[in-house]
Order: structure tokens, then C-alpha cells, then sequence
């Protein structure tokens, strides 16, 4: 696995628009790079308190900063404004309520690049829907050799060696009516302790199958037969059957893999030829249900026999 990557990302402006549901007013410079899941807003900075102001953070102008600039006079809401912008590059400004943008944060902006937003919502209502966006997005990542699915709702994560079947299986279990989120590279982020799951960007929807070759699964089989994101609550890794290696018979072992500092349960299953893999891939899903639920067929086998 790969090291985890940094917390930077680099949003397009019309993305991160839809995203949140906010009105572009001004582009700047075109792009945001997010640093921060923090958000800000200046009230103690227009007042002249600078210290502990984190550049880096989006800034959120609510109606109470925007009564409080109209109190002043053209000249010193300039001079305010300015010292705000002076501190440093911030990745964008957010107006809510709807409210009008003074001329002054217009033209700092347009001076910095500065990308302007506005929203009808309330201050609060954005200040947690970017949290939660930039918490997410800003998310400790890695990106491992597999493939996702979602198997009766379970999110199953496929690891192996090359060729050792998984986009077969994946192929068959797509065809039972199981969906695919990824195939040959997962990117997982750790969202709180849950693992998240999704294909990048440029493979998304694409599969390889060797002797076939690249198809388009969502093309192929239609939108019910993908999902962009999944948590990870089970990883599989297939193998090829070693005669030398002592397989898991009852389902006592209770293994599990570290992913970005998280314990997911695992399972080990060797390939061999005649085993219908994509079956014991929905068994696994479905046990992996019953005892998230409470019950473990193994343990009600040991108390039966111990009963005796």
C-alpha cells in the first residue's frame, strides 16, 4: 500500500459550486486548493484582531460582518478590507443570505484572484456543509491494488496478486445483480473510523478483463450496476491454493487488516480450479451481515458440541 497521501487538494471552481450549491460571482484565479478543513470567518479580523488567523482557511462573510462593515465609511471599509486580504492568500470568500457584495471585497478580490461565492443559506447552515465537505475531502488517503464492490450491501474489498481472478469475480457478481464501485485501483479515505471507497476519476466505470480487453460497466450493464463510493467493511484477499498452508475451516480466526490506521476484518480464500468464487464472496457478505448483528453460526457450533 501506498503512503498516505498529504492533506491538499485542488478543486475546479464550477465543481466545488455544484458541489455545495453556490453562485460563482467571481473566478479569480480559477482554481482552489484546499489545505484546511477549517472554516473562518473574519468578524475579529475586521476589528483588527489578527492573531491566530489561518490564512488557509475558506472565509465565510454572514450578516453580521456585513452590518458591521456598513458602519464605517467607503475609506476605512477599504482599509479593513485590505488588511484582511494583505495577510495572505485565502482559497475563497462565501457571502450567505444572499447578501450584496460591497465593492471593496470586490476589487481586493480581483486584485489577489480571489474566488467570490454567495449562497441563500444561512451562515450556519454552510459553515456545516463545508466542514463536512473539506473534513471529507481533506481526508487522510491511500490507494491500494484491488477492486470494491457492494454485495448485498456489504462493501467487500478484493486484494490479490495480478491475474489471480478478481475482475472475473467482480464480472460475476456484477451479473448477479451486485454493484461495482472500483476495479484494479481503490482509492480509500479515512473518513472518522470509516473507510471510504472509490475508483479514480479517469478509470471510474472501466474494467479489464484479460482476452476481452477495457469495457464500460455502467455502459455494459446500466447505472444500477455501479456506485461511485463505499465504505469498506471487508477485505478479501483471493490467493492461489498452497497445499503447505492451513486454510480457515470454522471461521474462528478473526483477522483483519490495518487500512489507514483502521481494523477491517478479513478473510483469506484460495483459488483453485472448480470453486465458484463469486458464491463464497456473497456467503461471506451475508455472514459478515449476521455477525454485525450478533449472531456467529461458529461460536453456536462450539457451544452445541461443548453442550453435549
Amino acid at each position: 500500500m501506498n503512503e498516505a497521501s498529504l492533506p491538499s487538494e485542488t478543486v475546479m471552481l464550477d465543481r466545488f459550486a455544484y458541489d455545495l450549491g453556490l453562485e460563482l460571482l467571481y473566478a479569480g484565479r480559477g482554481i482552489i486548493t484546499f489545505t484546511s478543513a477549517s472554516v473562518d470567518r473574519p468578524g475579529l479580523r475586521l476589528a483588527g484582531f489578527f492573531n491566530y488567523f489561518d490564512t488557509r482557511r475558506v472565509m465565510l462573510v454572514g450578516l453580521t460582518e456585513y452590518e458591521y462593515l456598513r458602519t464605517f465609511s467607503p475609506e476605512e471599509r477599504m482599509e479593513k478590507v485590505r488588511k484582511l486580504f494583505d495577510c495572505g492568500e485565502i482559497p475563497c470568500i462565501v457571502f450567505t443570505r444572499d447578501l450584496p457584495i460591497p465593492s471593496e471585497f470586490l476589487d481586493c478580490a480581483r486584485d489577489t484572484g480571489t474566488p467570490i461565492f454567495r449562497t441563500g443559506k444561512l451562515t450556519t447552515q454552510i459553515m456545516a456543509d463545508l466542514c463536512a465537505y473539506l473534513s471529507r475531502l481533506l481526508a487522510p488517503a491511500t490507494t491500494v491494488h484491488g477492486g470494491l464492490l457492494d454485495v448485498f450491501g456489504v462493501g467487500i474489498l478484493l486484494t490479490g496478486a495480478s491475474g489471480v481472478g478478481k475482475s472475473e469475480n467482480a464480472m460475476e457478481l456484477i451479473k448477479r445483480g451486485h454493484r461495482l464501485v472500483a476495479d484494479d485501483s481503490v482509492v480509500i479515505k479515512r473518513v472518522g473510523n470509516d473507510l471510504i471507497g472509490t475508483a479514480p476519476e479517469r478509470i471510474r466505470y472501466f474494467m479489464e478483463l484479460r482476452g476481452i480487453g477495457i469495457i464500460n460497466v455502467k455502459n455494459m450493464y446500466g447505472s444500477g450496476s455501479i456506485l461511485n463510493e463505499k465504505e469498506i467493511e471487508l477485505v478479501m484477499e483471493l490467493e492461489p491454493w498452497r497445499k503447505d498452508k492451513e486454510y480457515d475451516r470454522i471461521g474462528g480466526e478473526n483477522a483483519t487488516e490495518e487500512i489507514l490506521g483502521v481494523q477491517v476484518p478479513k478473510l483469506v480464500i484460495p483459488v483453485s480450479p472448480g470453486r465458484n468464487l463469486a458464491i463464497l464472496i456473497e456467503v461471506a457478505a451475508r455472514n459478515y451481515r449476521l455477525k454485525s448483528m450478533g449472531y456467529d453460526a461458529a461460536q453456536e457450533l462450539i457451544q452445541r458440541t461443548i453442550g453435549r
